[in-house]
């Protein structure tokens, strides 16, 4: 369980399924058992928040969860709330004026391999994020617009190398002398 007691009562009043993500089998087959069942799993394929507001390689887990409990995907992008909680900004908790889009695609059938369902999932999910992000007004050069549409959000490259110094920090502070694994930013593989 996590450390912060708001955060264990979240996870126990709604279900979530803690993920250690230097062990996730345990969470995967969690998972993949409640979807068996008939349950509704979320999750986020691409493991954090993307600065340059741009889909980042996602992880397989959601494509191995779909094939193991043969339940479709269902591709959904969430856009808006980004500005009320906001990665190296300020939050904005209390403004009740700021408009989240939520689409949903239509589901994906468990066919394929892990890779082939996990990037016809990307592919559906960045066609989808572009057309909400398309629609949604955003002024120019705000930090919370992707640099395509006019914004100030870092590009794919600069936040990937953000993505490589927060690591390489985290790692640090804990007390490792080197890095042991590459850190996977934006544009990295998973």
């Amino acid at each position: 369980m996590q450390e912060v007691k708001a955060v264990n009562y979240v996870i126990k009043h709604t279900q979530l399924i803690p993920v250690d993500r230097t062990v996730g089998a345990e969470a995967l087959a969690v998972a993949v058992q409640r979807l068996r069942e008939g349950e509704i799993v979320g999750l986020h394929p691409e493991a954090t928040i993307s600065r340059s507001f741009e889909l980042r390689d996602f992880k397989t887990g959601a494509a191995r969860m779909a094939l193991d409990a043969q339940v479709p995907l269902i591709p959904m992008i969430v856009w808006g709330a980004h500005r009320i909680w906001p990665k190296d900004h300020p939050k904005h908790l209390f403004r009740n004026k700021i408009p989240i889009t939520v689409a949903v695609g239509t589901p994906l059938p468990p066919l394929g391999t892990p890779e082939e369902l996990n990037a016809q999932l990307r592919e559906v999910m960045n066609t989808m994020l572009y057309r909400v992000q398309e629609e949604y007004p955003h002024p120019e050069g705000e930090y919370w617009v992707p640099r395509r549409l006019g914004g100030g959000a870092p590009t794919r490259d600069e936040s990937q190398q953000f993505r490589i110094a927060e690591l390489t920090e985290r790692l640090q502070k804990r007390g490792h002398d080197g890095v042991t694994r590459s850190p996977r930013g934006e544009g990295g593989q998973s």
